[in-house]
């Protein structure tokens, strides 16, 4: 998983430019880089609600999918906030998602499912929204953390990080119950 904390608190942080170097096992994270009921900052900036949140993180995951099985992520890239762009080109793109195309990890799963948000939605900045959760699978669960910018009237992705995430094996055993049976 590529581990990248790309909002280190307050305006100004530097947005993933410089994490992007980082990389470890299977994980992909790109970019200037929960959800409950969100709330709106008193502009005309839109909060998410939960069905526009879920189809952004669903479009998010099948653009992702889509780049990794074609191997080209201009689309990927042009949908997304120009932030975003300027420092992701295409080629980039595909060198942060090759240890999460390597890991076979099929991200089309993830559309068949609600994701389970970690923390509600934040907002990081007027208009920079960041949520992160999981899609529990079996056998790997996928994990995100999205943040998306507000930009021509609508969300758009400027930043990502996905990372499969093995479930143990072995399930726990249930331990035999030291209660006494009831007498009738």
């Amino acid at each position: 998983m590529v581990s990248t904390n790309w909002f280190k608190g307050g305006k100004g942080s530097a947005f993933f430019a410089s994490a992007l170097s980082l990389f470890t096992a299977h994980g992909a994270n790109a970019q200037n880089a929960g959800g409950a009921a969100p709330v709106s900052i008193g502009t005309s900036i839109p909060a998410p609600d939960q069905l526009e949140l879920s189809k952004l993180i669903w479009s998010t995951m099948a653009a992702v999918d889509h780049a990794n099985q074609a191997g080209n992520y201009s689309v990927l890239r042009d949908m997304s906030a120009p932030g975003f762009q300027a420092l992701n080109d295409s080629a980039k793109l595909a060198q942060v998602f090759a240890g999460l195309r390597a890991s076979n990890t099929d991200l089309s799963n993830t559309l068949l499912l609600a994701p389970t948000y970690r923390g509600p939605l934040q907002f990081v900045q007027r208009d920079v929204i960041r949520v992160q959760g999981a899609f529990l699978l079996r056998p790997t669960s996928v994990t995100f953390d999205l943040v998306y910018q507000w930009v021509g009237s609508r969300w758009r992705l400027y930043g990502v990080s996905i990372a499969p995430l093995p479930i143990a094996s072995e399930q726990p055993v249930a331990r035999p119950s030291t209660k006494a049976p009831e007498r009738r």
